[in-house]
């Protein structure tokens, strides 16, 4: 699943052809995707401009000057493709997937921009979804309410982790998996900014915290990782399995990168380090750690 370096890389993408421009007709080709469009979903678009698009986590989201905002969510196997005016050839915002060609049968929205380009939402696992929200109910929605802080925002601070970890049993890896806490931190990133701070997985979260509550050194490393992990995935166009493409229309290649994910058996990443990375699985989902430098 897309995780945050690879939705900030699409709403890069998106925003030139979007904010700004108004919706001139939408074609909604299902009633549904993962969930239902909602009630007159393409008349509430249809003439809507475009005041701002975003990322809030793992989601999309595009103010409208309706008072609404469009929240759009990848799924698993979602992209936008972008067709611009007297262009022959699309770009490819978002095909993650390994070998999921752009087959136009999943070619399930579909926006007609006023700027002339054509934005294609292309999804074959129908994971991904569409819905209206008034924007001055968004904070309170379902998808929202309960998420944590951005981990490229202020707020993540070593205070605020060591506040939300202390006393807790869980480990840091399913600490940082939890979106109440951090929000679009997913698999890959947890495990490479881990790696970063030379943190274990396995390690309890509690030791992000002092008996007096303060943060440790190990929090303090922590943020440092996930921000600097996250900043280069981003600068890097996000993990790419095949295919994928970003606004300029190369390829997502932090996965060339990887210190520990997908690594297994293989010699970790960090140099002067001769241990090899380890497999292991936490709440479902595979962790990659090497066991030498990480403690």
């Amino acid at each position: 699943m897309p995780e945050l370096p690879e939705v900030e890389t699409v709403c890069q993408g998106l925003a030139p052809q979007m904010i700004g421009a108004t919706f001139r007709t939408v074609e909604q080709r299902r009633a549904n995707l993962r969930f239902p469009f909602g009630r007159d979903f393409k008349a509430r678009l249809v003439g809507a401009e475009v005041a701002t698009l975003r990322r809030r986590a793992k989601y999309l989201l595009a103010g409208l000057s309706t008072g609404e905002c469009l929240v759009m969510h990848l799924g698993m196997s979602g992209r936008f493709l972008v067709h611009q005016p007297r262009s022959k050839s699309a770009d490819t915002l978002g095909d993650y997937i390994y070998d999921s060609g752009a087959n136009t049968k999943h070619d399930h929205v579909v926006f007609h921009m006023s700027s002339g380009a054509t934005i294609t939402y292309n999804d074959p696992r129908r994971f991904g979804f569409m819905l209206l929200v008034p924007e001055n109910m968004l904070d309170d929605h379902a998808l929202f309410r309960h998420l944590g802080v951005e981990p490229l925002g202020n707020e993540l601070s070593a205070i605020y982790l060591s506040a939300k970890a202390s006393a807790r049993r869980s480990s840091l890896k399913s600490f940082l998996m939890d979106q109440r806490i951090v929000a679009g931190l997913g698999n890959i990133y947890v495990c490479e900014a881990l790696h970063h701070a030379g943190l274990s997985p396995n390690r309890a979260a509690a030791c992000l915290s002092d008996r007096l509550g303060n943060p440790t050194a190990r929090a303090e490393r922590l943020v440092i990782a996930i921000r600097e992990v996250l900043q280069k995935a981003v600068a890097l166009g996000g993990s790419t399995l095949r295919n994928y493409r970003d606004p300029s229309g190369a390829s997502g290649s932090f996965q060339e990168t990887f210190a520990v994910y997908g690594r297994a058996g293989e010699v970790c990443g960090r140099k002067g380090c001769d241990g090899l990375v380890k497999r292991s699985v936490h709440q479902g989902r595979s962790t990659f750690h090497c066991g030498r430098c990480q403690r």
